[in-house]
């Protein structure tokens, strides 16, 4: 007669648990693409009295983007706003490195104010 003692059911369960967990991880950053943030298309508007345009980097030249290729380009009143797109999908810029956005367009907002 084989019994299963208590450390041994709460060491299995552990172990368990700790993979499922890995598991959903795992999927959930496989379903998640960092990319989709990159707005596809232009802005040209005018916020609290200031000029934001982002457009699409067209290969990361000198002072056409001093980023990776396909990251867009911010600038507010035609000065360049270098930003800089985390792992996780959120941006950030030089003038407020500390607090993250959802897209470029937030970003370029809050360096604005």
């Amino acid at each position: 007669m084989n019994k299963i003692t208590r450390r041994q059911a709460l060491g299995t369960t552990a172990g368990a648990l700790s993979v499922i967990g890995l598991a959903g991880a795992t999927a959930y950053a496989a379903g998640t693409d960092s990319r989709a943030a990159i707005p596809a298309g232009t802005v040209d508007e005018v916020y609290l009295g200031r000029r934001i345009q982002i457009t699409a980097a067209t290969g990361g030249g000198h002072h056409g983007g001093h980023h990776s290729p396909g990251l867009p380009t911010v600038r507010i009143d035609g000065r360049e706003l270098h930003v800089m797109q985390n792992a996780d999908g959120s941006w950030i810029s030089v003038v407020n490195h500390y607090e993250t956005f959802a897209t470029p367009i937030s970003l370029a907002r809050a360096a604005v104010r």
